[in-house]
């Protein structure tokens, strides 16, 4: 399953961004999908996740209340709104596939699918 997100930039603190990501898989709608985040030199940080039908997500402690996950599954697409970005915000982002058993997934390794990641840095 090839994932490709998208949306990333370089912007000032306080103001929003919406990554995307999309796959011309077949099995889009067995996959849980999820974003999660690396900043240089440290381990990949779970940033959010939903199920298969987007009835039920899951946030990361420091973007919960900030950040929205959405999926459209007509589009085979997930979405990620970020809110009131801050600079700790800076990583590069990810999006993952899990087809494993589940509602929502918050560990990396239960993540078979990733897409390259794009970057976004949040000035001060």
């Amino acid at each position: 399953v090839q994932l490709q997100a998208s949306g990333g930039g370089l912007v000032q603190a306080g103001v929003s961004l919406r990554l995307s990501c999309e796959t011309p898989g077949r099995i889009w709608n067995a996959l849980i999908m999820g974003w999660f985040r690396q900043y240089l030199g440290k381990e990949r940080e779970f940033v959010a996740a939903i199920s298969r039908n987007g009835g039920t997500t899951t946030y990361g402690a420091s973007v919960k209340g900030r950040f929205t996950i959405s999926r459209d599954n007509d589009k085979k697409a997930v979405y990620l709104q970020m809110n009131t970005l801050k600079p700790e915000d800076t990583a590069v982002y990810f999006c993952a596939g899990s087809s494993k058993l589940g509602i929502v997934k918050e560990t990396a390794a239960e993540y078979e699918f990733w897409g390259q990641g794009t970057q976004v840095t949040v000035s001060s």
